[in-house]
């Protein structure tokens, strides 16, 4: 049952061939079997799942409709409010929170008939690119428990590719889903900035953040944005749909894109390691090979995306995190001699180092004397950016560009250097200073048996078309199929 994609299993629990609670004991069991070894969740919750389970059962027994994702076994990243168990954004000082209302994205999910398993581990507050900064716990890559998952998504990521679920949601602020997708070797899509809702998503860059899913095939995507995408008039920057109309992603997904022409950027991908690079080229002769047309592309200011990034995230996240006072919710420092040492001692104790030194950078260019000289000259190099993509897409349907320079890499291996962990994020940061979609797939393996992933970009709200043209490489390939050493070992 594992191996059966979401849509599979949902069509199957329809049709009464598998019952929803049979699915989630499945998925318990292999919890408790792989979870001390992944240490993908922060938070468990078998009983209300369970309950979940039945009642959907119930309902299909009874003749009753049920929703998209019936009975699916699914799982969310712990930075998600939800009224059931905590929200703790994988921080100390959100270790005990627990949220008075639930994210738009998790209701949809329980309108859909989901079974929400539990809440997926990160890196504190998503400030991260392996999951290595999680306050509360470590997660490992399914594929060598010796590697990160990738980050921030990792537990969401890991999740999926030990089939600890059947598909989960994440967030994406400047490669969040499509870097952790890459290093398990399953499909995780970055929707356009608000296609999807971000209320109930605890902030940490508000112009960057979006929610989007991570699952086992491009199918699945499709159907978790089916479920997930849409107005939310509680969230101002969600798109209206008579302006970005929302489309059945599922509708035309086997129907190949034709006349496909693809942009590549030689300069920027030339920095991938050779194997990474060799995969990448590989995919794109495939493309080559259905008739795409091949266009390469000058897109000067993506060089600059990662410092441009590393100013307006900072800014965003000093600003968002400032509410965390040891006064209004969350950890309190004990005997605090004055309001100060509240404040202070507070954020001090409960706050993780890249948390800290986010927040200080951030603090720091939105300073009197600097703001002008840093997070201006930022907003302007986003602008440049995003005309870059612009004029791309004028000559191509998509843009195809590895997700990381490196497959995962080992635990430990860059915590000591954030310069370099922050270069992890090099191919995918731009899309969001863009705010358009971006999607990556299983493309192939190094010499290690690491995984590698293909990065694919469309036009803001053309999910639709880049799901089509991420299907014509998933039709034709078999890198979703293998499973990782976690899984093979058994």
């Amino acid at each position: 049952m594992e191996h059966l994609s979401a849509a599979e299993l949902r069509d199957r629990i329809k049709a009464r061939e598998i019952s929803s609670f049979e699915a989630a004991k499945t998925v318990f069991a292999r919890i408790e079997k792989y979870e001390p070894k992944i240490g993908a969740y922060i938070s468990i919750f078998e009983e209300t799942a369970l309950a979940k389970a039945k009642e959907v059962d119930k309902k299909i027994a009874s003749g009753k409709s049920v929703g998209k994702l019936a009975g699916v076994p699914v799982a969310i990243k712990d930075n998600m409010c939800t009224i059931f168990g905590t929200t703790t954004c994988a921080s100390k000082i959100l270790e005990n929170f627990h949220a008075p209302y639930n994210a738009t994205v998790v209701q949809k999910l329980l309108d859909a008939d989901a079974v929400i398993i539990g809440k997926t581990n990160l890196d504190e507050f998503a400030m991260g690119s392996s999951t290595e900064n999680s306050g509360l716990k470590k997660t490992v890559n399914p594929w060598d428990t010796g590697r990160v998952p990738g980050g921030s998504s990792g537990g969401s990521a890991a999740a999926v590719a030990a089939r600890l679920c059947f598909g989960a949601l994440g967030s994406d602020t400047g490669g969040s889903i499509r870097q952790p997708a890459g290093f398990c070797s399953v499909v995780g899509l970055k929707p356009t900035y608000g296609r999807v809702s971000r209320y109930g998503l605890v902030a940490f860059g508000s112009s960057l953040d979006q929610i989007g899913p991570l699952t086992k095939t491009v199918a699945d995507a499709a159907l978790f944005m089916n479920v997930i995408s849409g107005k939310d008039l509680a969230d101002s920057t969600s798109v209206d749909e008579s302006i970005a109309p929302v489309a059945d992603y599922l509708e035309n997904l086997n129907q190949p894109v034709e006349n496909l022409k693809i942009g590549i950027v030689p300069h920027l991908n030339a920095g991938a390691d050779e194997q990474v690079l060799g995969a990448i080229n590989d995919s794109i002769n495939f493309y080559k090979s259905t008739g795409a047309e091949i266009i390469e592309l000058e897109m000067p200011h993506l060089d600059y995306a990662i410092a441009a990034y590393y100013v307006i995230a900072t800014a965003e996240a000093s600003s968002n995190l400032a509410r965390y006072d040891g006064v209004h919710y969350g950890y309190r420092t004990a005997r605090p001699k004055d309001y100060i040492e509240v404040y202070s001692k507070s954020r001090q104790e409960a706050f993780g180092a890249e948390v800290k030194r986010r927040i200080m950078l951030g603090t720091y260019t939105l300073s009197a004397g600097y703001y002008d000289a840093y997070y201006l000259k930022a907003l302007k190099v986003r602008n440049l950016i995003r005309g870059n993509f612009t004029k791309a897409f004028e000559k191509c349907d998509c843009v195809i560009m590895p997700v990381s320079p490196t497959t995962a890499f080992k635990i430990g291996e860059k915590m000591a250097d954030p310069l370099q962990m922050y270069l992890a994020d090099i191919y995918t940061i731009a899309v969001n200073l863009a705010g358009i979609p971006g999607i990556s797939i299983p493309c192939g393996f190094d010499s290690d048996n690491m995984p590698i992933g293909l990065q694919i970009l469309c036009p803001a709200f053309e999910e639709a078309k880049l799901l089509r043209i991420a299907r014509m490489f998933e039709s034709e390939t078999n890198w979703h199929k293998v499973y990782p050493n976690i899984i093979n070992h058994e």
